[in-house]
């Protein structure tokens, strides 16, 4: 059964940092591109980052770039995101997803692209 369990949410105030990790089971890991997407009350989910299999393409959203850093550490199974100068606007439930991709060097923009989804966790910026 595939899991995708996020953790690191919380409460932090404007300009403040967190670190959200997703640890994968039931699945190859090396076989999938992984995601962070997010969901704002009232508004669409959004894509957030996305890298590649072998980690060497990644892409962000406009909105998080120069801010946010997507990483994934092979021998753990996890995927993080590194969240600094956190704004209220950022302020979500952020969910982690996995798609099963034959590619290896290609990261994904798009929710339609992934498989698997975790339950998410709540960020919570404040003024």
């Amino acid at each position: 059964q595939v899991q995708l369990v996020e953790s690191g949410g919380g409460l932090v105030q404007a300009g403040g940092s967190l670190r959200l990790s997703c640890a994968a089971s039931g699945l190859p890991f090396s076989s999938y591109a992984m995601g962070w997407f997010r969901q704002a009350p009232g508004k669409e989910r959004e894509f957030v980052a996305g890298i590649s299999r072998s980690g060497g393409s990644i892409n962000y959203a406009d909105s998080v770039k120069g801010r946010f850093t997507i990483s994934r550490v092979k021998a753990k199974n996890t995927v993080s995101l590194q969240m600094n100068s956190l704004n209220p606007e950022d302020t979500a439930v952020y969910y982690c997803a996995a798609s099963p991709t034959f590619y290896s060097g290609i990261s994904y923009r798009r929710a339609g692209e992934y498989n698997y989804w975790g339950q998410g966790t709540q960020v919570t910026v404040s003024s």
